[in-house]
């Protein structure tokens, strides 16, 4: 493909890249996989921060360091000579013992005040616990335990356009997990009473009250839901790479999520997911040498700037109108 001026910048960008494409059709399967199962994973990181907000309004800024603190729980306790399955069993006690702690000492002194005080309210519990996290278990990574845990690992590989595709196991068992939580939760907040209460406590705090919602017990149980959450993404981020305090920085990608599918939405969390999963690989692969390499970590914010421009409210978000 030749590009003449005076467009051959953006011709070498936005149109060279479509036909390499179709040139290496392998490398273009290959990419888009990496970048659904990326999706998939960030949508189910984003899944924690939709739960926390549907039931308080606030974004939890605490969500990331939750992941990194489950995840670390599970290792730490099979270190201890914990089986494995006990220890997963144990780990999702100490995420119930976060929630009801956060409830009684955090969310229930600030019942009805301003939604920036609940939202540094999750600042300060997010450096509470990386301070115990790095007091109990060190700051050294740690290997997650796949194979106690039997989660498979390998790849199957097929071929296609002339070249090989890898599905690694690990990632296809991410992927079916992770769309059987997002399922779930579905389900959870459209048919069930605890959910219909779940919305009913996000939209009136004292509304809520007013007709028989005990916010202490909602908090508690979606609270206690995100944490779930925070362990099956610690544990499937671990597994692709190491349990470490820079899986909290992986999960602020889902901040783009957010913004492209909606605060209050489920499946905006799996749509924004998607896009940005599948947007930032195809983006790193294919434009990346030509943008001098390394967009993947900056394309996805990109992204959601121009949503922020054009759509604020997301793709599955509500317009919020005030009287003035």
């Amino acid at each position: 493909m030749l590009c003449v001026k005076p467009y051959g910048m953006l011709c070498k960008i936005f149109v060279v890249p479509f036909y390499e494409m179709w040139d290496l059709p392998d490398i273009f399967v290959q990419t888009l996989w990496e970048g659904l199962v990326g999706g998939t994973l960030y949508s189910l990181i984003a899944l924690g921060f939709v739960l926390v907000f549907k039931a308080s309004g606030v974004f939890n800024f605490a969500q990331g360091i939750m992941v990194v603190f489950a995840a670390l729980s599970l290792v730490g306790l099979h270190s201890l000579g914990v089986p494995a399955f006990l220890a997963l069993i144990l780990a999702a006690g100490i995420m119930f013992v976060l929630a009801y702690s956060v409830e009684r000492v955090v969310l229930r002194p600030l019942v009805n005040q301003p939604d920036i005080i609940l939202f540094m309210a999750t600042f300060g519990l997010t450096y509470f616990l990386i301070g115990l996290g790095e007091l109990i278990f060190g700051g050294d990574p740690k290997v997650m335990i796949t194979k106690q845990l039997y989660i498979p690992t390998g790849a199957l590989s097929f071929d296609f356009g002339g070249g090989r595709v890898e599905l690694q196991k690990l990632d296809i068992t991410a992927m079916v997990v992770a769309s059987i939580m997002v399922a779930g939760l579905a389900v959870f907040f459209s048919k069930t009473r605890i959910g219909r209460a779940l919305r009913a406590v996000a939209d009136s705090h004292k509304a809520a009250l007013s007709v028989g919602i005990s916010l202490n017990q909602i908090w508690v149980i979606v609270w206690f839901a995100a944490g779930l959450v925070a362990l099956v993404t610690g544990i499937m981020w671990g597994a692709r790479s190491e349990v470490s305090f820079a899986l909290e920085i992986i999960a602020l990608k889902a901040l783009p999520v957010l913004i492209l599918g909606g605060f209050t939405s489920i499946p905006g969390a799996i749509v924004g997911g998607l896009i940005i999963g599948i947007g930032e690989k195809v983006g790193e692969i294919y434009w990346g040498p030509l943008l001098g390499g390394g967009i993947e970590s900056w394309l996805a914010y990109m992204i959601a700037l121009a949503f922020l421009l054009f759509r604020p409210q997301g793709l599955f978000g509500e317009k919020i109108i005030e009287r003035v």
